[in-house]
């Protein structure tokens, strides 16, 4: 094969597939119905009516109404500000703490990078949403503790991949001219490790936001979020289960837009993956 036709191939495998295109147009939607839910319903998430209670999904209701009489659709589409804030919020957190932490250990001498790392690898021992629930044992539920707790959990993660990549760039020829001539360290890692970092860091914090927000609703699911009549995607799961023989609609939307948003985050960030990785060889 011709050096003109391998190119060629690789371009149509970075193509956008057509799963790719359905993937961020699902995001894209679940991000403007979270800034501007009131252009997906007109229906309030809170108003409750319990001569309306129980309805079976209708036009009127699509995703019907749960046991107080709210509209589920609306429930889920404003929903998704808390979901999404604490997915990206968690996700952003977890990314700068992460390249700060691995940063320092990459720059550090065999010593103090042998306790980081050691750090490390004990704290990622323990299975993320059990180490979320720790730090919410802690510090309490709540909003913003389940922000919190489930960016500390991947916080090692990230700290492992933006180590690696520092210990790259330290053997580079450049980093080390910079040390002989008096850098600081803070200034190598702003010129030379974030740049050189943080794209591996942003594919893996693509795939990172639905993780987030699966945590942060298995969390609600458990009570230890948001509290009712929230509308919040974990906590609309946990209301529905005790209604699924009768309402099953309650929690089974909820459940699919969850999964949906997983699976679409995935996505995304295996094509950024597979792009990043085409541009290296």
């Amino acid at each position: 094969m011709s050096i003109l036709a391998a190119a060629q191939a690789r371009r149509v495998k970075r193509m956008p597939t057509p799963a790719l295109w359905v993937a961020a147009g699902f995001l894209l939607l679940l991000v403007a119905s979270a800034v501007m839910p009131w252009l997906f319903t007109d229906a309030d998430p809170l108003r409750t009516d319990i001569g309306e209670a129980l309805l079976a999904p209708s036009l009127g209701h699509p995703f019907g109404t749960d046991q107080a009489g709210r509209d589920v659709f609306a429930r889920v589409v404003y929903g998704s500000r808390y979901s999404l804030a604490i997915g990206f919020g968690a996700t952003l957190i977890a990314l700068v703490a992460g390249l700060l932490i691995g940063s320092v250990a990459g720059l550090m001498r065999r010593v103090g990078d042998g306790v980081l790392s050691r750090a490390i690898e004990i704290v990622m021992a323990f299975p993320e949403f059990l180490l979320a629930l720790i730090v919410i044992a802690i510090i309490g539920p709540g909003e913003a503790s389940l922000l919190v707790a489930v960016a500390i959990a991947v916080i090692p993660s990230y700290a492992r991949v933006a180590r690696v990549q520092t210990l790259v760039v330290k053997r580079a020829g450049y980093v080390e001219a910079a040390r002989t001539l008096g850098v600081s360290p803070a200034v190598t890692v702003l010129r030379h490790v974030v740049p050189n970092a943080l794209g591996p860091l942003l594919v893996m914090a693509t795939m990172g936001i639905g993780t987030a927000i699966t945590a942060a609703a298995g969390l609600s699911f458990l009570g230890l979020g948001p509290k009712p009549p929230t509308p919040e995607w974990g906590l609309i799961l946990a209301e529905g289960r005790n209604f699924l023989a009768t309402a099953w609609w309650i929690a089974v939307f909820p459940g699919i837009v969850i999964t949906a948003t997983v699976v679409c985050t995935s996505i995304l960030g295996r094509h950024l993956q597979a792009r990043a990785a085409g541009r290296q060889r």
